[in-house]
């Protein structure tokens, strides 16, 4: 059975799927020109059989699979799974649970920075698979025998890839590391689109308690915008206008006519007056009542401190074959050399008994880096 187009089929397979320690999963949607992603296939494999769901069949009730992804005696396991996660979470409120992400596996165990499924199948399967129907259009019927094939060799290569994954996991002992990053994944809170929270998303630094209040009022503004008309956020406003106008708050028409990153004539539509009334919110909201903005002390000497921390974390990745991506970011590097405390992962459970406590004890002087037969290695100081 390759194609369930039924939820009579559906409940039948997902029943039998059940009965096994782990299912694998995939899906293909559709997210460009909309706010919410279209769920147009999903995939599913247990250890001895495949399918692929028409999810866009008419009639089809996607109950069982649902159920399927939340049932506790199931390991679902996904390769780069938040996407598919959020498709879910989206259609119907749930979270799978528990999952095993294949892509953070491959990087605790040294496979590179965010590898992708073809690559890591190609790596532990020795299998190249058809790129072909990649970027095909999911949403057409009657899929093709092409598109079908396609999908369902997604989800049976992944067995083999999990497999392999768990059993180094198991082998290095490194079972918990994951397991640390799956709890992020399948919190409802990394899901949660939030037109309050909104602003949290964007990259612009500001600087001023006025300038936060009214990118919060804007972010909310533009977020709900998006949600109420299902298209994505830039389609509304781009990030680099939110900026803009969180940082010159105009509060007239002939004002916000004046910012450059706003198209020609955008401030007389009807969404002009929208932004205004935003603004204006933003400027009055008491600045005790906002989150606390961080302060970006200048650290002496904190660009060296940052290199020295980037070559003891290319080290250690080396070192312990871990991706240097899942240990630190740069961000977290900068915050690390201005405060011993920073409340970042890299300070935090394995990831400070890996690297955290080496990256402070360098940067105090504790710790030295040397080169010895061509490599670096850290030298203790007394």
């Amino acid at each position: 059975m390759d194609l369930i187009t039924t939820t009579d089929e559906l409940a039948e397979i997902c029943a039998r799927m059940a009965q096994h320690p782990f299912v694998t999963v995939d899906t293909e949607f559709l997210r460009e020109s909309t706010y919410y992603p279209l769920l147009c296939v999903a995939q599913i494999a247990s250890p001895d059989e495949a399918a692929v769901i028409d999810t866009l069949a008419a009639g089809l009730d996607l109950a069982p699979f649902f159920a399927l992804l939340t049932n506790e005696s199931v390991t679902k396991v996904f390769h780069a799974a938040r996407q598919d996660i959020e498709i879910v979470w989206n259609m119907a409120g749930k979270i799978p649970h528990p999952i095993f992400d294949t892509q953070v596996a491959a990087m605790v165990l040294g496979y590179g920075d965010s590898i992708s499924y073809d690559q890591l199948v190609q790596r532990i399967t020795g299998d190249t698979l058809d790129k072909s129907n990649r970027f095909t259009d999911w949403t057409r019927r009657p899929l093709s025998d092409a598109q079908i094939a396609y999908a369902r060799s997604d989800v049976t290569h992944l067995r083999d890839v999990y497999r392999r994954l768990a059993g180094d996991l198991e082998k290095r002992s490194r079972v918990n590391w994951v397991e640390a990053e799956m709890a992020v994944l399948t919190s409802p809170d990394t899901y949660r689109a939030d037109p309050e929270r909104a602003w949290e998303r964007l990259k612009t630094r500001v600087r001023k308690p006025k300038d936060l209040g009214v990118l919060m009022e804007i972010a909310a503004w533009r977020e709900r915008e998006a949600q109420n008309r299902d298209v994505p956020r830039s389609r509304v406003l781009k990030d680099d206008v939110v900026g803009e106008v969180a940082i010159q708050a105009p509060t007239t028409i002939e004002k916000l006519g004046h910012l450059r990153s706003l198209p020609k004539g955008f401030e007389r539509s009807r969404w002009g007056p929208e932004i205004i009334e935003a603004v204006k919110r933003g400027l009055e909201r008491d600045p005790k009542t906002l989150p606390k903005l961080e302060r970006f002390r200048p650290v002496p000497n904190g660009s060296a401190i940052v290199e020295l921390l980037k070559v003891l974390l290319r080290m250690t990745a080396e070192r312990h074959a871990v991706a240097a991506k899942v240990i630190a970011t740069v961000d977290e590097l900068e915050r690390i050399a201005g405060d011993d405390e920073a409340d970042v992962p890299a300070l935090k459970g394995w990831r400070r008994e890996l690297f955290g406590e080496k990256a402070l004890a360098l940067k105090h002087g504790k710790l030295a880096l040397a080169i010895e037969k061509g490599k670096v290695v850290t030298v203790e100081k007394s």
